[in-house]
């Protein structure tokens, strides 16, 4: 009996193995169903509008049937391990049984035998149970822990340092970036100079870079060369939550937690009182609106603001961003889904805010950044030329066309209502 011990071993190596394969793919497969699932709910309204109710319906069956069937496999390769361990240890009992014939053993040692095969593979069958689940949850606990254990791409250099209150001076310096290896620079040796105080508006077609620069210096990402300095200090010798201290965003996409709008305007600044984020919504033109939701500031407005329309949104983002009271403010499409009585009460808050501090922004409509200090051309991840709105009027081809483009066809749609 003892012989067939190691016997006992090869169905539950080999069944462990197979276990461990097709719980990696079943655990992939309910990845891939949660994937889905988030997608769908999220864009419920274009699957109803193109009316693909049935096509992701079939894609999420034809999914859950992949998940069905690795299941299914999983537990035959769990379940029939038992058997087989229940079959050598009837072997044993067979064997046990010819030894007591062939031997003539007495009945009370027969019995010891017996009770001894029956004590040995008792705990082999529980322990291959166990051995078998272990290895059907060894993909998600080794996904877990990988995810704990990863560093994150950016990290703070060893000496970074924090500071208290950035003047607002920032210089780009010979910068170059590219988002993947084999792809061309999405900015290439790019340097300028953003005075204090002022207000940059960068404009170009979409891919010229302008976005980019904005997550640069927020150290989304690390340069592939040259640096970025503020107030003459390379920004990664800062301590990154030092830095996005000093620095107030309303970036292209609206982000805006399942929370009061209250809360999501004091996401700004944690510490101030409720007088302080009601003033910001003010300055943002976003309290008459608040006004009108079922609690005030306390109304829940939903994951990812559904609850508030595309303009409602970005003025609470804007609010935001205005109770931060940050030095340097970015602002990347900050009036894209604001009307033109709402863009005008917008570009007016703005104005008052950008006083005294540094602003970039970014805009393809550009009657928003006409009064900009600074308009900075870029294409193809270069700056062609730097001026206020007259002067590249006259020495830009680009900002001209870019112009032309925008006012002349806004005056032949008045012309052709007319």
């Amino acid at each position: 009996s003892l012989v067939l011990f190691p016997v006992c071993m090869i169905p539950i190596v080999y069944y462990g193995k197979k276990v461990r394969r097709q719980g990696k793919f079943e655990e992939e497969r309910v990845g891939s169903m949660m994937s889905m699932l988030q997608e769908s709910f999220a864009g419920i309204r274009v699957i109803k509008a193109f009316a693909r109710e049935k096509r992701e319906a079939e894609n999420f069956e034809a999914l859950g049937n992949e998940q069905f069937k690795s299941g299914v496999r999983v537990r035959k390769a769990i379940e029939i391990v038992s058997p087989m361990v229940e079959a050598v240890s009837a072997l044993g009992v067979g064997l046990a049984l010819f030894y007591v014939w062939y031997t003539h053993l007495s009945a009370a040692k027969f019995l010891a035998l017996l009770a001894g095969i029956f004590m040995l593979y008792d705990p082999i069958k529980k322990l291959s149970r166990i051995h078998l689940v272990m290895q059907q949850c060894f993909n998600a606990t080794n996904n877990i822990f990988e995810i704990l254990n990863r560093q994150p791409a950016i990290q703070d250099r060893p000496g970074a340092v924090a500071i208290e209150q950035s003047e607002g001076d920032i210089r780009i310096e010979h910068l170059t970036f590219r988002y993947r290896p084999n792809m061309p620079p999405a900015v290439h040796d790019l340097s300028l100079r953003v005075e204090p105080g002022r207000y940059y508006a960068l404009v170009g077609a979409s891919g010229a870079g302008k976005s980019t620069i904005l997550s640069l210096l927020l150290r989304f990402y690390e340069p592939e060369a040259g640096c970025i300095r503020l107030d003459g200090r390379d920004i990664r010798t800062i301590k990154q939550t030092s830095l996005r201290e000093q620095i107030g965003t309303v970036l292209q996409e609206t982000f805006l937690f399942h929370d009061s709008i209250l809360n999501n305007i004091r996401y700004g600044r944690l510490d101030v009182s409720k007088e302080e984020v009601i003033e910001a919504a003010k300055q943002a033109y976003a309290h008459d609106f608040i006004m009108h939701q079922p609690h005030g500031y306390e109304t829940v407005i939903g994951d990812k603001g559904c609850l508030l329309s595309g303009g409602q949104q970005q003025r609470v983002a804007i609010a935001r961003a205005l109770l931060k009271n940050a030095p340097v403010l970015l602002l990347d499409e900050a009036m894209s889904s604001l009307d033109s009585e709402a863009e005008r009460e917008i570009q007016a808050a703005l104005d008052r805010l950008s006083a005294g501090r540094t602003v970039i922004a970014i805009a393809h409509r550009l009657s928003t950044v006409l009064r900009a200090d600074r308009i900075v051309v870029m294409d193809h991840g270069e700056i062609r030329e730097t001026g206020t709105h007259r002067e590249l009027l006259e020495i830009s081809a680009i900002y001209r066309k870019l112009y032309d483009l925008q006012f002349n066809v806004q005056a032949e749609e008045l012309a052709t209502v007319a």
